[in-house]
């Protein structure tokens, strides 16, 4: 079987186009380094089968981050190139489409956002451009299939280019110079009001104040709208009509004793508990669903509306300077946003990164200071009953133990921190399927992977329970829980689950009857030390086991460094 790879510049819609002719279920997004590995899939063109791989987004062949050498490593192995140019930057583009080209690969270009190029006045002489690089051209609109039919019969038709040869760098930059001043034309039109927009929201002077204004709307949103579903849907939900349901159920083959405890915990018909109980069918099914899920969904949804309208580039470019300080530069906005989603997605969009250093400085700052949506929930979920003022604390805490620690690693790590290169797209209306798919998408991966991991951990504090050991433990640890941190000593169960899931452990210290100033010091530790067992293994595939173990004693210290700190300054409060 043929394989057909499908190679562009970050940003250009080949995870559109990929969708579009297998079929696959394909995410994508209005901003660089969605793509970070290879994805495969199969396709039918003309009666025979390819295999289909669509490439992380590259600049060019000469690659410099990981996501770049996944590309250059995949061109050489496919049989096949479809090198999908956006038409709105032909310019920008024509560089790694002449690289491809010179390779000899037989090739098909689909020149994409088509549709977009007479919204800007872009005239393109499709016919003389083909002539000039020696291969079919097919432009397409992949989001609304404009095309694909057209692209894959071109497939049969692809070739290599007979017109290009080995270029140097100046030599090609000259090329394409020649290219657009030969087929391209570029009409005087005024700005439409998404241009308007994108000017004022990439200024500083306006650009701050509005990122500022968008990211407390948004973290707005999720915290009313999470809450009105909380109260309105689940809550009802689970004690109006699952809670009488499942005791109801158990208490028919079991009344009471350890296999009682275990399903439902100290919840009764008459009295049900679903935050205290620590039943795997009670306490392990209300903290993922009727908890964190409301907050889950409307959190991805809003990230996926910044992602499709094409808002995140731009915040890349605001924050561009800020993160120098801190050894980054803007395109670590991205990771760092995935992260406030989960740390897994987070961990690895940093291939986009170009340097180990950037890369160790921006997993171990989110390690540290960024919670994962999930987690997050349940810190809105527990602090958000005793007054807005606490989670401020938390998150104020965090974000100045961000900026710190970033201007500590940028001086202690070693290596390079290189500029900022990045594309940045127009504005796009977003599609509300697309938008609905992808908070789906994303809301069903939390579920199977957080549900397993509470009922895990529900199993364990029953188990340390019976076995004694959590006595043992929270003697061993007591002064320092007690003692040090002002801490009950039940809060052990929360430390140790938080191996496993970040959100569960925060949830295992509402059984605790903490005060606001107590929840508020756990919900900071438990950030702030080491990651979930999930996000642990990726950092340590990524960063490799020496760098691991430097970034899981950084945790250590500043856990257990403002854990201190923060006693001191709340518990006046």
């Amino acid at each position: 079987m043929k394989k057909i790879t499908l190679m562009g510049c970050p940003n250009v819609g080949k995870s559109v186009v990929f969708s579009r002719l297998t079929g696959v279920n394909v995410i994508s997004s209005n901003y660089p380094g969605t793509t970070v590995d290879f994805i495969k899939g199969t396709t039918f063109i003309g009666g025979e089968k390819f295999e289909l791989i669509d490439v992380p987004g590259t600049y060019s062949l000469e690659p410099t981050s990981k996501a770049e050498a996944v590309a250059q490593t995949m061109l050489h192995e496919g049989d096949i190139v479809i090198t999908v140019v956006d038409a709105t930057h032909l310019e920008r583009n024509l560089y790694l489409t002449l690289e491809i080209l010179e390779t000899k690969k037989p090739a098909v270009i689909a020149l994409n956002l088509w549709d977009e190029t007479r919204h800007l006045g872009i005239e393109i002489d499709v016919a003389k451009l083909e002539r000039v690089l020696g291969v079919p051209i097919v432009p397409t609109c992949a989001i609304c299939g404009t095309g694909i039919k057209e692209l894959a019969s071109a497939v049969g038709d692809a070739h290599p280019s007979k017109t290009l040869k080995q270029m140097s760098e100046e030599e090609r930059w000259l090329k394409v110079g020649e290219i657009i001043q030969d087929v391209q034309v570029v009409h005087h039109r005024h700005h439409t009001m998404w241009e308007r927009l994108a000017d004022t929201t990439v200024r500083p002077t306006t650009g701050i104040p509005l990122a500022i204004l968008v990211i407390l709307l948004m973290f707005l949103f999720i915290i009313e709208v999470g809450n009105v579903l909380i109260y309105y849907l689940m809550d009802p939900l689970f004690y109006a009509y699952y809670g009488p349901l499942i005791v109801g159920a158990v208490n028919s083959f079991v009344s009471s004793g350890l296999l009682h405890d275990l399903l439902v915990g100290t919840s009764t018909i008459e009295s049900l508990d679903f935050e205290q109980s620590l039943g795997l069918l009670t306490t392990g099914l209300y903290v993922p669903f009727g908890v964190v899920l409301p907050f889950v969904i409307t959190f991805y949804f809003m990230l996926s509306i910044l992602e499709d309208t094409g808002y995140l580039p731009r915040l890349a470019v605001l924050v561009d300077t800020g993160l120098h300080k801190l050894g980054l530069h803007g395109s670590a906005i991205v990771p760092t946003i995935l992260g406030c989603g989960c740390n897994v997605p987070g961990a690895l969009a940093t291939r986009i990164l170009e340097t180990e250093k950037q890369r160790f400085i921006a997993m171990t700052l989110m390690a540290i200071a960024i919670p994962c949506m999930a987690q997050s929930a349940m810190i809105f979920a527990i602090l958000g009953r005793y007054g807005m003022k606490w989670i401020l604390i938390v998150y104020s805490t965090l974000l100045v133990l961000y900026i710190s620690l970033g201007l500590l690693l940028k001086r202690i790590v070693k290596g390079e921190s290189p500029e900022l290169l990045l594309e940045v797209p127009p504005y796009r209306k977003p599609d509300p399927r697309t938008l609905l798919k992808k908070t789906w998408s994303k809301a069903y991966g939390f579920l199977a992977e957080a549900v397993p991991f509470v009922i895990l951990g529900i199993f364990i504090v029953n188990l340390l329970s019976v076995s004694g050991m959590i006595d043992i433990l929270s003697r061993i640890f007591s002064p320092i829980l007690t003692t040090v941190l002002g801490l009950p000593e039940g809060a052990i169960v929360a430390l140790i689950l938080g191996i496993l899931r970040k959100d569960i452990a925060i949830g295992m210290l509402l059984p605790l009857g903490m005060t606001p100033q107590q929840l508020t010091i756990s919900c900071i530790i438990l950030t702030t030390y080491f990651p979930c067992i999930a996000a642990f293994v990726v950092l340590f595939r990524e960063l490799g086991s020496l760098a691991m173990l430097k970034a899981v004693g950084l945790m250590a210290v500043v856990s257990l460094s403002v854990g201190i700190i923060m006693r001191v300054i709340v518990i006046g409060i």
